[in-house]
């Protein structure tokens, strides 16, 4: 096993900086985070590779300052693997990349069964990656060999792997379609926060009533903030579970809280003053939450259509398979060549005329990408007109 060397000094990383220049081709880059651990998505470990150059990890949090290394990579093609996911976490350190290819992403326009990194890895080189940590915690001081060795490996084969996949992209005709991916995710922005994220409490639909919301809103809220302060994963500290069943208990006293015996977690204990004061404010809060949340844009399920607007769940159920059959042809995914929320939306209210050109410009409206649009808008309009003229059909039968 090779003995992996963290930089974790500012002074370090021009050197390594100097040694990246003079590498050649795309720049392999990997993070790693303590997901499940810590309250942030900061980065605890970055993996670079270029060909020339070598393996390099450096470790954030001691760095502090990466003006150095976006200098030196900044301008070239940075391959990531589910780039989404580790864009966030580089931007918080200043890493930002001109551009991307997306290794998973590639592989699943390419119609690959399997798209993690270790599959995508042994489908395209015949290497068998061990993801033995994968899930461990990666804020964890020092990190041991066998870890840094993972994740050195993680960038080592990415370069290659981004050569066999563009050789793919380019047998089935698919470069552009991968090219405006991989830009979209680029330029994509942040998801607004939820308006109301408490909602997303695991085991929240066994509480009934606004005033038992309010609690387990307050409760939730309380947790947020303290798994903020200690840098701890909020699920660490109290799970869904163990708040969702204190407020069911309904607690008339901080003992009885205490006496709880789904109340679980190393700080429901340690921290009842603080529950049991967030269980008071709930019950004192006069601005009670609503039984659902509010709707916004959100539509209805497509099991609802049939009785909401007919004519919209006529359209769906004959745009679906259509798109479907086309997702098949071009081997990928259909959520790929066209997600179902965009589907679902230009079949709910569609633009008039129904044409390709008009479903075309819906489709952008919503950020769909131009391959996706010229793939796709032909035969949905084609699936609307036809789904018109099946509900005339059997409405003058009924008649």
């Amino acid at each position: 096993m090779a003995d992996y060397d963290v930089i974790d000094e500012v002074s370090r990383v021009g050197e390594v900086a100097r040694r990246l220049v003079d590498g050649e081709g795309p720049v392999a880059v990997d993070v790693e985070r303590a997901s499940g651990f810590r309250y942030s998505q900061r980065a605890y470990l970055v993996q670079v590779y270029r060909r020339g150059a070598g393996v390099f990890l450096f470790d954030p949090p001691p760095i502090g300052d990466f003006r150095a290394l976006q200098d030196a990579i900044g301008g070239e093609e940075w391959v990531l693997h589910a780039a989404s996911q580790d864009l966030p976490s580089l931007r918080e350190i200043g890493l930002e990349p001109a551009s991307i290819f997306d290794t998973e992403l590639a592989a699943r326009l390419l119609g690959h069964e399997r798209v993690g990194l270790g599959a995508v890895v042994e489908d395209t080189l015949g290497i068998t990656l061990a993801k033995a940590h994968s899930a461990s915690d990666w804020s964890t001081r020092p990190l041991p060999q066998s870890w840094l060795e993972y994740a050195a490996l993680d960038v080592e084969h990415l370069v290659d792997v981004r050569d066999k996949l563009a050789a793919e992209l380019v047998e089935q005709g698919k470069t552009e379609f991968a090219a405006e991916e991989f830009r979209a995710v680029l330029e994509r922005e942040p998801k607004p926060p939820r308006e109301e994220p408490w909602r997303r409490l695991s085991g929240l639909h066994t509480v009934r009533g606004r005033k038992a919301l309010a609690v387990a809103r307050e409760l939730w809220t309380a947790r947020e903030e303290y798994a903020r302060e200690e840098d701890v994963a909020p699920g660490r500290l109290v799970p869904d579970r163990a708040l969702v069943a204190a407020v069911l208990a309904d607690p008339k006293s901080k003992s009885a809280l205490a006496a709880v015996k789904d109340f679980t977690g190393r700080a429901s204990r340690s921290q009842l003053d603080r529950w049991w004061a967030a269980i008071e404010n709930g019950r004192a809060v006069t601005q009670l939450p609503l039984e659902r949340a509010a709707g916004g844009d959100t539509l209805p399920p497509p099991r609802a259509w049939v009785d909401r607007n007919p004519e919209a769940d006529a359209r769906l159920k004959a745009a679906r398979p259509v798109v479907e059959r086309r997702a098949e042809e071009l081997h990928m995914p259909t959520e790929n060549l066209l997600t179902p929320e965009l589907l679902r939306r230009v079949a709910w209210a569609p633009p008039q005329p129904l044409t390709a050109a008009s479903i075309g410009e819906a489709l952008a409206a919503l950020g769909a990408r131009p391959w996706q649009i010229a793939q796709t808008s032909q035969v949905i309009a084609d699936a609307f007109v036809d789904s018109v003229q099946a509900v005339a059909e059997a409405s003058e039968t009924a008649s």
